[in-house]
């Protein structure tokens, strides 16, 4: 066939100009060619020379980036441009179809026209970005040229009588039309930005996130293209694969997304509900209204393309459904030209099976566009929302009562469940919620569709839809009961096992840990089954219509979860703090503080503090001192507005008025009336030390300037500097929940220095001496209270039970049950209350003169630790830094592909968990199925091409009646092997389902036994090397991973692979040809896959690790809250909160901006599969006959590989972070625990052991690990039955770790330990534990009853509880308690003091009645008065039994029948007190000495 730009037919009419030259069909073909020719000559110079060579030199920053007045517009029109001329291109070709010689025109100038098209918007991309509007002028001029030239040929058109009949009359004008609009959008660009015609051109800056070099998420900021392909992630994603992402790559939150302006935004929707009268409106209606006020409208946008992309989908099956029908018959007609040329209908057009593959193409392309923007808009949407809610969560806690927490109304637990679990349920609503919208729209369209082409059949299948959606409705409604019982399940394993671990010490030597462990196993397994329900409900559910019904309704109840949580029933902080009042200070000292007629409650019972009247006396030290529990810590914290008033007034000195004011300028709570000043900043130093996640220097300066000077002051005052030269990074070391443990006393040490570093006038101390000895508590006294604070004239309120620093108050509060006993100075009391001054002097046993001589004591030289010393440390470093330099670009390459590798050794370990049997069932059932599915797919085609070959056959030949009845009989088997198939199918599918369950569900049980008892059996020194923190992730995250994720992600990705292998083995069955064509599909796959699942592993950890920091937060500012109010740093707090939630918002942005990126990429590569399948097997059908059932087979399974090929690569991803958890869970599973099993069997062990309670110590000395020094060395002692040893020394002297040996808790390496004739170490170490009691320095009570705390093993009886409470002196305060021996203790025993705390640990090792009790520095929290009552008990109660006490106060052990005073791990003096104290130069004396 010739080639002519006109065609050379023998008849041709194209060449004939008789009529006039536009009466010429191919020269108003030839006419339009001239714009776009002058575009391409016009710009590519400019493009590839000018921008080029630009390109090539500097890097255009994204800062001079400016979208032109109708930016999105313009790329909408030209999208559409570039459709409709394509279709011309397509019409043009056709056309040509009918024509004897090729006509270049009916095509090129088309082909022409794209080229201009794709080049104006690549010219006007460059011009956008350099912000140079001048060179627009050459747009101008081209759609000028393109509108005027397509105009004329639209005009010549009509007046030939060419009409809609003619497909190519509606292409032209559609493109009149578009060359029209785009030429209005060139001039409204003109008119705004007034750069041509105009004087002065209108000056306009890029937008403020674009100046902020910081800000690298561009998706709001980019051109409509590379919005909807997300181009501008390609060279972050590549970028990944040389360098980990880290918070320094993702950069800011654009302003828009920041957590505050969602918040504020919030805020507004919610204020813009409120009544007239102020009041707020309740309810569910009130939080929707809200919700679509603040974020309806993005999230319409959502729905809207989602709408678009779900009718776009049904495009597929009407081509798929057009090609089978067009291959199977021929249509030809030829219709009569019109100037020259021949024209089509659009019938005829889309009668080629070629064009439907186009069409079917473009709609794909489109469609995936569309889901993927709605599925970006959607969670981009929840995103913001979840920073809004978790802000406002943040604000509400702020105001939180303090008794809410107290009482157990919110715990720490329930708040971090808030903000973690319930706000992104409420993230993954709005996800979902298109999918709420659109499945109504999918269900109706549906079925008229499928009415179209199947007819009545078709309202069968709609009518099981409507019978099925009340039954999915009920199987979603079970589904959210059982995820609602699994979480709560799983929060009470969380609660117990929290417990477990921070008890661990105590459970370990009182041998309970299997009590605790059955306990958590029995939780255990009821949210096992609880699993199991939810599973199976999940796969009943993934198997019938309607499947997104459940997780819409889960997330609904999310919902309401977090209205719970915003609208949280306690009562705000108004209390004292509405009702403080401002007296003018006059000159000279005045009273700080003025309580008058107080009356103070926690809750709305009886008040805690009644009749309260006091004065605290301004720049003074003010002490207030009582027994335990008698309301000295809640009188401070009355004073801070943390109690409820009842009644009466504070008063507050106005000499603090310009700090407060200046510090609560941004302050929440200004709705106060003007009149009312709030106090100023109190320095607070709780009695329960509360330290931030932070390292010790920053929780000292906690926000303040850090002042060398003082700083060094402080450190010294609160004798840090032996315990800072010992952690391994100094005072740069973490400490808190995720750094390292501190004991009780560094603790609150640190909790003081802070109080003392701050410049605040007013200083409050609540017992800061309780967890410290007697050295350390005079130094404290002299250099931080007595010197530091009294220097600066400060005003000190100190809370002590050390009554022999009385003599250095200026001001002494006496509290008796909750009421003030009197109030004065010293003297005034001697002489108003002489009794009371006698039983405080019996009590006192210093006088200040004796103070100063005695401080050579606390020399901080003498003071160490049994750790490793910073100093050994930092040679391990250096060496290691030696050896790491020289194979430092080695190792990075290798974590590079470390990095780029699957971890398949964890994969292994999860999977051997399961069982072999279970491996092999999953693998068979999941093989089994989807063969099975293949097969029913391939009969279905088979049996339609029989139809079809059966139709064409009776159409050719009349046939007979006879013919009829054997077509039915063909029917009839081919029906009956079809549902044989299907029922397969259905067995297969729910065989798989259970095989997945239960390989879940196993591998689950197995990990979390496996861990429980290997961490209940752990030494000691795991729990005291590794944070809290961390072990517990692997019971809440990583637990909660392998229960819900690693299954459903396993069971996806399993599926996934073998569908996209079925997909492309049954394409390439179809059409061999496509296995040619596939391969450079298939490498361009392999190296998307390949960046994503890096760029994936790194977001979603960093995701993860973002995540931490901000529910730290939440939970460290829950504990401190009283400590951040007294501060006034609640807008600080406000701060770093809002630059957390950031964090993590951006990292959660950039993975969904990621996992947009891979879909859309293999979206299109799947576009791309069904083209060259359409293509290949139209071809094929046309060429060598196939039948159209495989065309139409083929054809199906390519439309669903793009999903196959996303399912597959993202499931990929996230299996190599979730089996993360499997790895980190595999590592602690290492940890040898301890030699539980002895020489000797529990029946060989007497049943009354140890009867007498007779010690010897035999050159003992022992380790914490095989790898530190000796804490013991070559200690000998020999402790009669019944004798009362006691045991001093200084900090770190191994006086712990003397009283841990009986226990076996250390490594005793040499020597050993013979009680009653039985070497210890021969003893299992359950029944060694067992027959001892011990009260620890830190008292720790478990959440549940009295009873329980007393005796888990319930094995006492009521009276043996009752004597045991008596004996602590805590009879009077259980009785009065609801339910007595039942009544609650809260989490952490928070419903009681310190003190009373202790006590119940007392009452604890009295319970147990063993022969043998130690007693390691029990009685430090409690006041003097309580402690001389105890020891006179003690003494009695266990008059015939060993006690061995180890003490802070030596004035405690003077009664002992022996001393034991230890220097280093050495025993310097081993005598009865009389002796030690008749010798001027023993240890023991000076000790005595010092604390008289």
């Amino acid at each position: 066939m010739s080639l002519a730009f006109c065609g050379n037919d023998n008849n041709s009419a194209a060449y004939n100009v008789d009529a006039g030259v536009l009466n010429n069909g191919c020269f108003l073909d030839a006419l339009t060619v001239v714009p776009h020719v002058f575009l391409l000559f016009i710009t590519f110079p400019i493009l590839f020379i000018g921008w080029g060579s630009q390109s090539s030199k500097v890097h255009i920053h994204h800062s001079t980036w400016l979208h032109f007045p109708g930016h999105n517009l313009r790329w909408i029109l030209t999208f559409i441009l570039l459709f409709i001329i394509v279709c011309e291109i397509a019409e043009g070709i056709v056309s040509d179809g009918f024509n004897q010689s090729v006509h270049l025109h009916l095509y090129m100038p088309s082909c022409l026209a794209f080229m201009a098209a794709i080049t104006s918007i690549i010219y006007y991309h460059n011009i956008e970005t350099s912000n140079f509007p001048k060179l627009l002028i050459t747009l101008l001029i081209y759609w000028v040229l393109a509108f005027v030239s397509k105009t004329i040929k639209f005009a010549k058109y009509t007046e030939h009588g060419i009409g809609l009949r003619q497909l190519r009359f509606g292409i032209t004008g559609l493109l009149t039309l578009l060359y029209g609009l785009l030429l209005a959008v060139e001039i409204n660009v003109i008119l705004r930005r007034r750069y041509m015609c105009f004087a002065h051109p209108t000056e306009v800056k890029p937008p403020e996130d674009l100046q902020d070099l910081g800000v690298r998420f561009l998706q709001p900021f980019v051109n409509l293209l590379s919005k909807s392909t997300y181009w501008w992630m390609n060279t972050f994603i590549t970028t990944a694969h040389r360098r980990p992402i880290d918070l320094k790559v993702i950069g800011k939150l654009p302003i828009a997304m920041r957590a505050l302006t969602n918040y504020l935004k919030l805020r507004e929707a919610f204020e813009a509900q409120k009544r007239p009268q102020g009041t707020q409106p309740q309810g569910p209606k009130w939080i929707w209204t809200a919700l679509r006020q603040a974020f309806g409208k993005p999230l319409l946008l959502s729905i809207t393309y989602r709408f678009m992309a779900d009718l776009l989908g049904f495009a597929g099956p009407l081509c798929i459904s057009g090609i089978v029908h067009h291959l199977s018959k021929e249509n030809h007609t030829i219709q009569p030209p019109h100037l020259g040329i021949y024209f089509i209908s659009s019938q005829e057009f889309l009668a080629n099976a070629y064009v439907l593959a186009v069409l079917l193409f473009s709609a794909l392309l489109l469609q995936r566009t569309f889901l993927q923007a709605s599925y970006y808009v959607a969670i981009e949407t929840g995103i913001n929302l979840r920073g809004a809610i978790q802000t406002k969560i943040f604000n509400k806690i702020m105001r939180l009562c303090t008794s809410n927490m107290s009482m157990g109304g919110m715990t720490v637990g329930q708040i971090c469940n808030l903000v973690a679990i319930d706000t992104n349920q409420l993230m993954w609503f709005f996800f979902l919620c298109p999918n709420l919208f659109a499945m109504p729209v999918q269900i109706i369209v549906g079925i008229i569709l499928l009415y179209y082409l199947l007819g009545i059949s078709a309202l069968i299948g709609a009518t099981v839809i409507t019978l099925l959606a009340p039954v999915q409705y009920f199987v979603a409604t079970k589904l959210s009961d059982a995820q609602k019982s699994t979480l709560e399940y799983s929060s009470e394993r969380l609660k117990k096992t929290n417990e477990l671990l921070r008890g661990i010490k105590l459970l370990k030597l009182y041998a309970w840990e299997h009590i605790f462990c059955s306990s958590v196993e029995e939780t255990r397994g009821k949210e096992l089954t609880s699993l199991q329900t939810f599973a199976l409900y999940t796969s009943i559910s993934s198997k019938t219509p309607l499947s997104q019904l459940p997780q819409i309704i889960i997330r609904l109840r999310a919902i309401m979860l977090v209205r719970v949580g915003l609208e949280m029933s306690c009562r705000v902080i108004y209390v004292i703090k509405g009702s403080l009042m401002v007296t003018p200070s006059p000159d000279g000292p005045a009273d700080l503080e003025m309580i008058t007629n107080g009356y103070f409650s926690w809750t709305d019972g009886t008040p805690t503090l009644s009749n309260v009247n006091i004065k605290i006396p301004f720049g003074q030290l003010t002490m207030i001192v009582g027994q335990v529990g008698c309301g000295k810590s809640s009188l401070l914290l009355a004073a801070l507005g943390e109690m409820q008033k009842i009644s009466g007034t504070v008063i507050w000195n106005s000499s603090d008025k310009k700090k407060s004011e200046l510090r609560e300028k941004k302050s929440d709570l200004q709705e106060r009336k003007s009149e009312l000043q709030k106090r100023g900043a109190v320095a607070y130093a709780s009695q329960k030390p509360w330290l931030l996640n932070t390292t010790l220097a920053e929780n000292i300066t906690f926000e303040m300037p850090l002042i060398k000077q003082r700083y060094r002051a402080v450190i010294e005052a609160c004798s840090l500097e032996p315990d800072i030269d010992i952690l391994p990074q100094g005072d740069q070391t973490e400490i808190g929940e995720r750094g390292i443990i501190l004991s009780g006393g560094q603790r609150q040490r640190i909790g003081v220095a802070r109080a003392l570093y701050q410049t605040t006038n007013v200083v409050f101390l609540d017992d800061p001496f309780s967890a410290l000895d007697i050295h350390l508590s005079d130094h404290l006294m002299q250099e931080g209270i007595l010197k530091l604070l009294r220097e600066e004239k400060r005003t000190v309120v100190l809370v002590t039970h050390k009554l022999q620093y009385l003599p250095h108050a200026d001001w002494i509060i006496a509290m008796k049950d909750g009421s003030i006993q009197t109030e004065g100075t010293l003297k005034d009391i001697q002489n108003s209350q002489p009794e009371l001054f006698e039983q405080w002097k019996t009590l006192m046993h210093r006088q200040d003169k004796e103070f100063e001589k005695n401080m050579t004591v606390l020399e901080r030289k003498n003071l160490r630790r049994a750790m490793y010393s910073r100093e050994a440390l930092k040679t391990e470093v250096e060496e290691e830094e030696q050896s790491v330099e020289s194979d430092e670009e080695d190792n990075l390459s290798r974590v590079m592909r470390l990095r780029a590798t699957i971890p398949w050794r964890s994969c292994g370990t999860y999977l051997s968990s399961a069982g072999l049997l279970l491996l092999l069932l999953l693998l068979l059932s999941q093989l089994l199925k989807h063969s099975l599915l293949v097969a029913i797919d391939y009969w279905l085609a088979h049996w339609t091409s029989k139809v079809i070959t059966a139709k064409i056959d009776a159409a050719a030949h009349n046939c007979s009646l006879v013919q009829v009845k054997i077509a039915d009989l063909i029917h009839s088997s081919y029906l009956l092997v079809f549902s044989l198939l299907c029922f397969l199918g259905i067995v297969l599918c729910l065989a798989t389902s259970v095989a997945v369950e239960w390989t879940g569900l196993r591998v689950a049980k197995e990990l979390h036994h496996n861990l429980l008892n290997n961490i209940i059996l752990a030494p000691m020194r795991l729990f005291e090397t590794t944070p809290l923190a961390s072990i517990l992730n692997r019971f809440s995250s990583d637990t909660n991973t392998i229960d819900q994720h690693i299954p459903a992600t396993l069971e996806c990705l399993s599926r996934s692979t073998l569908l996209c292998v079925s997909a492309l083995g049954v394409i390439s069955y179809v059409t061999p040809f496509f296995l040619i064509i596939v391969i450079p599909l298939a490498i361009t796959c392999y190296f998307i896959q390949k960046y994503f699942r890096v760029a994936s592993k790194d977001l979603q950890q960093l995701e993860d690790s973002t995540q931490l920091p901000l529910l730290s937060h939440f939970s460290e500012t829950v504990e401190g809250l009283t400590t951040i109010r007294a501060f006034r740093y609640e807008p600080r707090f406000r701060q770093r909160l809002l630059e957390f939630t950031d964090a993590n918002n951006m990292a959660s942005l950039f993975l969904t901006a990621a996992n947009r990126w891979l879909e859309v990429r293999m979206e299109y590569i799947g576009a791309c599969i069904v083209l060259i399948a359409a293509v290949a097997s139209i071809t094929n059908s046309l060429y060598n006959h196939l039948s159209t059932g495989l065309v139409g087979l083929g054809l199906t399974y390519a439309l669903m590989v793009s999903n196959y090929l996303n399912w597959m690569v993202r499931n990929l991803a996230d299996m190599e972070v979730q089996l993360g958890a499997v790895k980190k869970i595999k590592a602690l599973l290492k940890t040898e625990p301890e030699n539980y099993e002895g020489l000797l069997s529990v029946s060989q062990v007497p049943e009354g052991w140890p009867q007498r309670g007779e010690i010897q110590i035999q050159n003992l000395s022992v380790r914490y690990d095989s790898t530190l020094k000796p804490v013991l060395k070559h200690v000998n002692a020999h402790i009669s039955p019944g004798q009362k040893v006691g045991i001093c020394g200084r900090t770190g002297s191994g006086k712990s770790s003397f009283s841990l040996a009986f226990f076996r808790m250390v490594d005793t390496f040499e020597g050993r330990i013979i009680i009653d004739d039985i070497d210890i170490a021969k003893l299992p170490l359950q029944t060694l534990r067992s027959r001892f009691s011990i009260i620890l320095q830190d008292p720790f009570l478990f959440s549940g009853t009295i009873r329980f705390n007393l005796d888990p093993e319930m094995k006492a009886t009521d009276s043996m509880l009752w004597e045991a409470l008596e004996i602590a002196q805590l009879k009077p305060v259980v009785k009065t308690l609801p339910g007595g021996l039942d009544a609650i203790i809260a989490e952490g025993g928070e419903n009681f003091s310190q003190g009373q705390r202790q006590l119940f640990c007392l009452a604890r090792a009295f319970v147990r009645k063993s022969s043998i009790l130690i007693m390691d520095e029990a009685t430090a929290s409690i006041d003097m008065a309580t402690e001389s009552i105890l020891q006179k008990v003690v003494m009695t109660a266990f008059a015939d039994r060993t006690v061995v006490t180890i003490a802070h106060r030596v004035h405690t052990i003077l009664n002992a029948d022996l001393v034991i005073v230890m220097k280093r791990g050495v025993i310097l003096e081993f005598e009865k007190p009389e002796v030690l104290l008749n010798q001027e130069d023993s240890v023991f004396a000076s000790f005595v000495r010092a604390d008289k």
